[in-house]
């Protein structure tokens, strides 16, 4: 992360952000109402519950994950970045190996958005 924005997606299919410009990457961010920080502690929670899964990152309004494919065990790096100002939450999902993901990136970002929506 540079200056409040997540790295690009590469030219691959394998990834998904909040903050592109590419359409074949771009996915809502989250939005919440509330406390930035009841967000947040509810966004750490879903994933602390999430199988192959592990934060190893937390700073500020920052948090990056690591997801762990079932079958092969590649790894995804997911990250999430609060603007509080906006009350919304900036959402980078990317493989690290291969080309196409057959949208796992989307569907995981999709799944921690129904369950924040259902948690918060």
């Amino acid at each position: 992360m540079t200056d409040r924005r997540l790295k690009d997606c590469p030219s691959s299919p394998n990834c998904v952000s909040s903050q592109t410009d590419s359409s074949n990457h771009y996915i809502s961010p989250i939005s919440y109402n509330g406390s930035s920080q009841h967000a947040l502690s509810t966004l750490v929670n879903i994933l602390k519950k999430m199988k192959r899964t592990k934060i190893v990152e937390e700073e500020g309004d920052y948090i990056l994950a690591e997801c762990k494919s079932k079958l092969f065990r590649f790894t995804d790096d997911v990250e999430f970045l609060f603007d509080k100002e906006q009350k919304v939450i900036e959402v980078r999902s990317a493989s690290r190996m291969g080309y196409s993901d057959m949208g796992v990136n989307r569907k995981r970002i999709e799944k921690i958005r129904q369950q924040f929506i259902n948690d918060l």
